[in-house]
């Protein structure tokens, strides 16, 4: 059975490094990739594509083309794709 990502204490995309790749990052904000099947902290299912943000304001040009889910910590929004 794949981790969960854990949210209890914030998150720290350090402690999943070894199972996620980085596609793109500026200074508030990374795109990765799930390469070890790290099941969502939303709705527990493996998740494809992770970007997560410490800005209190995110848009996008396109939603994403497959079902979504969104979970927040105090610090990070995360958007996980399936």
């Amino acid at each position: 059975m794949a981790e969960r990502l854990d949210l209890s204490d914030g998150f720290d995309v350090h402690d999943y490094r070894a199972g996620l790749k980085l596609h793109t990052q500026d200074g508030a904000s990374m795109y990765l990739e799930n390469r070890n099947g790290y099941e969502c902290p939303a709705c527990g299912r493996p998740f494809e594509r992770l970007f997560v943000s410490t800005d209190d304001r995110v848009t996008f040009g396109n939603p994403p083309d497959a079902p979504f889910c969104l979970a927040r910590t105090a610090e990070r929004l995360l958007l996980l794709t399936h």
